[in-house]
C-alpha cells in the first residue's frame, strides 16, 4: 500500500522583525500546501529549505552562499530536495543567486512571498530553477496564511516599505515605498487574534509611526493606538520601530492615555552628532531627539526607552562620537542596540570618503558599550523594590531549568526572572512579583510570587502545546543533527540598525 508521507520544510530567517513576520507567513503558506515543519535541529535535512535573507550587512551575500554551498552535497544525495531563497538579498541579487548557486530551485522577492508554494511545484515539474521577483507588492503579507511562533503574542503589520532615504540603508530600494493597510483591516486582524487567545500584539512597520502617509492623516497612528485600547481582551500593545521625524505629540498623548499601550519606546538614534545625522540623511538633530525623550518621560515617567546606534559612520570624528556619548548620557536608555558601521552594498554611504579604520570603530564601539552598560545597570537598579505584573514568556530564560525559575516581560518590556511558584504557570499567564535584584540586562524576583492570574492566552498556549504533542513531526530522510538552533537575539529594534 502506498502511504503518502508529507514533505518537511525548514525556514532560516535573517534580519529584522519584518523578515521574522514574513517567515511566519511562509510557514503558513507551506503548511496550507501540505508541508509539515521539520523538527528543531534538522539543520538542512528537510525536504524544502527556505532562506529568508537580509541585505543590510556587508557580508550578507557571503553568508548566504556559504550556507548554500554546505547544502549542495546534501541536495545532490537527496533526490527531490528543494532549496528556495527569498527576502531582501533575493530582491537585490535576483539572477546572481542561481548563477553562483545553480542548485537553488526557487528565488523570490519581498513583494511576492505568497508565490512560494507555486514556484516550488513549478520548479519540480519543469525541473529548472524558478526566479520570480515582483517590483511591487502583490498582496499585503497579513492577508496570507500564517504559522505564528507564539500562541500568546503576535506581530501585526500595519505598513510595508519606507519613504526615507537614509544613506546607510538599502531597505527602501528592496521593500519599496511605504504602503499602509486600511485601519479596519488592522483592527479586524487584531480582534481575530484576541479571539484565538493572543493577549499582546506588536504593531510592525519599517517606519511605524509614519502610518497614515498614504491618506494624508498625520494623526492616523495615534488614532490606531487609541482604537487598540478599545479592543476587549487585548492586554498589551507595543510598536516598532518609530522614526523621530514622525514622532508627534499626539502619539505621546495616545501612549499615555491608552491603558493597554505599554510604557515602552524603541526610538532609533543612530548618532548623536548633528553632522553625522545630516550625512546619514536623518531628518532630525540631537536637540529634537532629546526633546522627544523629555516629553515622553514627562507624560510616562516609568517608560523604558531603548534605541539603535551606529558607530563609525563614514566621516565620524572623535568630536562627533563624543556627541553620541553625550546624547546617550542625557537620554539614559534602558538598553541600546549598538552596531559597528559596515558597508551596505548599494547604499550611498558605501561609497563615501573617510571610511573609518576598523580599529578606530572597534575602540569607539567598546567605549559606547561600556557607557551604556553602566547606564542600563543604574536604570535597572531603580526597579528594585517595585511590584510589577509580568506576562510569562516562553524561551526567554535560557538558564531557567537550572535555576528553577521562570521568566517574563514587564509592561516596559524588561526581562524578569522569577521564582517558580508551586501552582502551574503557563506562558501567557500573568504573575505579580517584587523585584529584588538588578543586572544590566535583566531583573530578578527572588521572593515568592505574589499573585498568579490564569489567562485566555495561557489557555491558548496550553491548547497549542497539546496539539503539537499529538501531531507527528515531519519525516526526515537524512540523519538528524544534535542540539537546538542558536536562540534569536533579544532585541526590540530592527536588528539591522536601519530604522
Amino acid at each position: 500500500m502506498d502511504v503518502h508521507v508529507p514533505k518537511s520544510y525548514e525556514i532560516r530567517t535573517y534580519g529584522c522583525q519584518m523578515n521574522v513576520h514574513d517567515s511566519e507567513r511562509l510557514s503558513g503558506l507551506l503548511e496550507e500546501a501540505g508541508y509539515v515543519r521539520a523538527p528543531e535541529g534538522s539543520d538542512g535535512d528537510a525536504d524544502v529549505v527556505v532562506f529568508n535573507t537580509c541585505a543590510v550587512r556587508e557580508n550578507a551575500d557571503n553568508r548566504l552562499y556559504g550556507n548554500l554551498g554546505r547544502l549542495a552535497p546534501r541536495k545532490a544525495s537527496r533526490p527531490g530536495m528543494q532549496i528556495a531563497v527569498g527576502g531582501c538579498l533575493a530582491q537585490k541579487d535576483r539572477d546572481t543567486i542561481t548563477k553562483k548557486a545553480p542548485w537553488v530551485d526557487v528565488v523570490f522577492g519581498t513583494h511576492n512571498i505568497g508565490k512560494l508554494p507555486v514556484l516550488l511545484e513549478r520548479a519540480r515539474v519543469q525541473e529548472e530553477a524558478q526566479v520570480e521577483i515582483a517590483e511591487s507588492l502583490e498582496a499585503f503579507p497579513s492577508t496570507l496564511p500564517t504559522r505564528r511562533e507564539s500562541a500568546y503574542a503576535a506581530w501585526v503589520s500595519i505598513s510595508v516599505g519606507c519613504n526615507n532615504t537614509c544613506t546607510f540603508c538599502i531597505v527602501p530600494a528592496l521593500r519599496g515605498k511605504e504602503k499602509d493597510r486600511r485601519t479596519g483591516d488592522i483592527l479586524a486582524e487584531i480582534e481575530a487574534l484576541v479571539g484565538e487567545g493572543v493577549s499582546e500584539i506588536t504593531l510592525l512597520g519599517q517606519n511605524v509611526n509614519a502610518y497614515g502617509s498614504d491618506i494624508g492623516d498625520r494623526e492616523a497612528f495615534s488614532k490606531l493606538l487609541r482604537a487598540c485600547g478599545a479592543i476587549e481582551g487585548l492586554e498589551r500593545v507595543r510598536f516598532t520601530s518609530p522614526h523621530p521625524r514622525d514622532f508627534t505629540d499626539d502619539v505621546i498623548a495616545a501612549m499615555a492615555e491608552t491603558p493597554n499601550v505599554m510604557p515602552q519606546l524603541h526610538m532609533p538614534l543612530q548618532s548623536g552628532s548633528d553632522t553625522v545625522l545630516k550625512a546619514m540623511r536623518r531628518s532630525y538633530r540631537q536637540e529634537r531627539y532629546l526633546g522627544i525623550i523629555e516629553k515622553v518621560r514627562a507624560a510616562i515617567p516609568h517608560a523604558a526607552i531603548t534605541t539603535d546606534i551606529i558607530v563609525g559612520f563614514p566621516g565620524e570624528t572623535e568630536e562627533d562620537f563624543e556627541q553620541t556619548l553625550h546624547t546617550v548620557r542625557e537620554a539614559r536608555f534602558a538598553q541600546a542596540f549598538t552596531f559597528q558601521y559596515s558597508k551596505r552594498p548599494g547604499t550611498p554611504a558605501a561609497t563615501m570618503e573617510d571610511q573609518i579604520p576598523k580599529e578606530v570603530v572597534q575602540a569607539r564601539y567598546e567605549r559606547l558599550v561600556a557607557v551604556q552598560e553602566e547606564i542600563s545597570w543604574e536604570e535597572n537598579k531603580k526597579q528594585v523594590g517595585r511590584t510589577i505584573e509580568l506576562m510569562v514568556a516562553e524561551g526567554e530564560g535560557r538558564k531557567d531549568g537550572a535555576t528553577h525559575r521562570l521568566s517574563g516581560r514587564a509592561p516596559d518590556n524588561r526581562l524578569v526572572h522569577f521564582t517558580k511558584p508551586d501552582q502551574e504557570v503557563r506562558p501567557g499567564d500573568v504573575v505579580t512579583v517584587e523585584v529584588t535584584y538588578a543586572a544590566p540586562h535583566h531583573l530578578l524576583a527572588e521572593g515568592p510570587v505574589l499573585d498568579v492570574r490564569r489567562t485566555r492566552a495561557g489557555d491558548a498556549w496550553e491548547k497549542r502545546t497539546a496539539e503539537k504533542a499529538a501531531k507527528p513531526a515531519g519525516v526526515l530522510l537524512g540523519l538528524p543533527k544534535i542540539g537546538a538552533p542558536a536562540p534569536l537575539p533579544v532585541a526590540t529594534g530592527s536588528g539591522c540598525g536601519c530604522d
